[in-house]
């Protein structure tokens, strides 16, 4: 497994980048790689990703929410990830996010591509568009308020 941390401060209130971030069907928006997610009911989401060509479908499962502080995850199927995405006022119109992952990379392609970076400069990237999407919005998409314990 390969761990990954990186955080990008957005120009909104914490309701706001985290009512956008449970939005999860917004996610090919400004996520390279993605391109659809259903959410399967309040816990379960179906993710359809493309990266180097190859199309992969994988389940993955909230295993704990609590509103405006933290998401986080665990893969059913498909690539074996886990993570949490954090939320922390800065200011009253700033906040930090932050995304934590553990991610087990298949095959020698996504091995190399591990160890030269190439997945947290996604996830980088990732968190910057994410900024970029929720700053020009000025306000989310829609918001899931539900409290998962973990």
């Amino acid at each position: 497994m390969s761990g990954i941390t990186q955080s990008v401060d957005v120009d909104v209130p914490v309701t706001t980048a985290y009512n956008q971030w449970t939005q999860f069907e917004s996610f090919p928006q400004f996520m390279e790689g993605v391109e659809e997610i259903r959410q399967l009911d309040a816990t379960h989401t179906h993710w359809v990703t493309k990266v180097g060509g190859a199309t992969r479908e994988f389940d993955a499962t909230i295993t704990e929410q609590h509103p405006d502080e933290r998401v986080a995850w665990k893969s059913d199927s498909g690539p074996n990830h886990a993570g949490v995405i954090t939320f922390h006022q800065l200011e009253p119109t700033k906040t930090r996010v932050t995304a934590q992952m553990e991610i087990d990379p298949e095959g020698f392609l996504e091995t190399v591509g591990d160890k030269l970076g190439v997945v947290e400069g996604r996830v980088k990237g990732d968190l910057q568009r994410f900024k970029s999407f929720i700053e020009s919005r000025g306000s989310e998409t829609g918001a899931w308020r539900g409290d998962v314990p973990r």
